[in-house]
Parts: structure tokens; sequence; C-alpha cells
């Protein structure tokens, strides 16, 4: 079991940093926290690899903060058809 801290970018809606508690963000690039902005912490965890998460899968959580001291959730994919729905949806008046 590893204690994770877990980092959200400013810049990217649902975009989150995954990190050992331990290192901080010590083992993450500095190019990557450019592009993700001051991460704004929103809370530590005890992780296992069969732990339940909502997007990602916890054994590659573990994985990835092992070999590169830490892992990037990107936002999950728009639907395109809802893009499409909302550009071509009529405009009605607007007070």
């Amino acid at each position: 079991m590893k204690i994770c801290s877990i980092y959200k970018s400013p810049r990217k809606d649902e975009m989150y940093l995954y990190v050992d508690k331990r290192d901080a963000l010590a083992r993450v690039p500095e190019a990557l926290l450019e592009m993700f902005g001051q991460p704004m912490h929103v809370m530590d965890m005890p992780m296992k690899a069969d732990r339940k998460l909502a997007r990602v899968d916890a054994d590659k959580v573990l994985k990835e903060i092992d070999d590169k001291g830490f892992y990037l959730q990107l936002p999950p994919p728009k639907d395109e058809y809802l893009l499409d729905l909302h550009a071509n949806r009529p405009v009605t008046g607007v007070r």
C-alpha cells in the first residue's frame, strides 16, 4: 500500500496528478508542471492495486508512480455528437 497525494490542475478541468505522498512533486518533470499549472492539493488517500477508483485503474496508477514518479489522469473525452448537437442548436430569443 502507498499513500498517494492527488492534485488538481487549475488550467484543465478534470485533470489530476497522482504522486507518492513521501515524494510530493519532486519527481514530476518541470515541463509537465508548467503545462499542468500550479497544482492544487485535493486529498491524500491510501492506494492498493485492487482499490476501486472512478476513472482509472489503481494498479496502473501505482505502477506509473513507481516507474515515472507520477500518474497523470487526463479529462474524459468529450462526446462528439453532443458537441454537434450544441453547435446545430437553433438560437432562441435571448434577453
